[in-house]
């Protein structure tokens, strides 16, 4: 049984936002999502929020860190003390947890690494993305969906989750 779903493609195709639809039904579920920072129509960092409502920035051009990527400053303090957090509280208090993204930024942090692996090897299960080029960490699993999402398939990704949700032993579907 395939109890994990994580969604990947590629940037700005909307990962995070099928993410956010998919969970809207879902009972017993924490963890985080990340939202993208826009100011004058240009994307300038990422924030971190959880889904019991901590925010944080994940990312941002100009702050000061020494780990970056590319243009951003990566921000480990908010990256452990809300998003990993809000996911190592899930792992304790919910059947489902969240996680957006399994990603390069989030991978300068050992924290978020160590309790990756945790929560995937747990009893709970995980609805998540993942960047394209960390699919190796988890694309042996057999516990683990991974699903492509494009700009043209997402209410496909959409019905295909839903499936997967219902026909699990973790039926915590609203309404179900």
């Amino acid at each position: 049984m395939r109890k994990h779903i994580l969604l990947t493609g590629y940037p700005r195709t909307g990962k995070t936002t099928l993410l956010k639809e998919i969970i809207k039904d879902l009972d017993s579920c924490g963890g985080f999502y990340t939202e993208e920072i826009i100011q004058n129509n240009e994307r300038t960092g990422f924030k971190i929020k959880t889904l019991n409502g901590k925010e944080g920035i994940l990312a941002k051009k100009g702050l000061e860190s020494k780990y970056r990527l590319g243009k951003y400053g990566i921000n480990i303090k908010d990256l452990e003390e809300i998003g990993v957090e809000a996911i190592e509280q899930a792992l304790k208090t919910k059947e489902i947890i969240i996680i957006d993204e399994i990603g390069k930024m989030e991978f300068f942090s050992e924290k978020f690494k160590d309790t990756i692996s945790k929560i995937l090897d747990s009893d709970k299960r995980v609805i998540g993305t993942i960047h394209r080029d960390l699919l190796g960490l988890v694309d042996q699993r057999q516990d683990t969906e991974i699903l492509e999402v494009n700009l043209n398939n997402h209410q496909e990704i959409l019905s295909r989750c839903k499936s997967l949700l219902q026909n699990s032993s973790i039926q915590k579907i609203k309404g179900t």
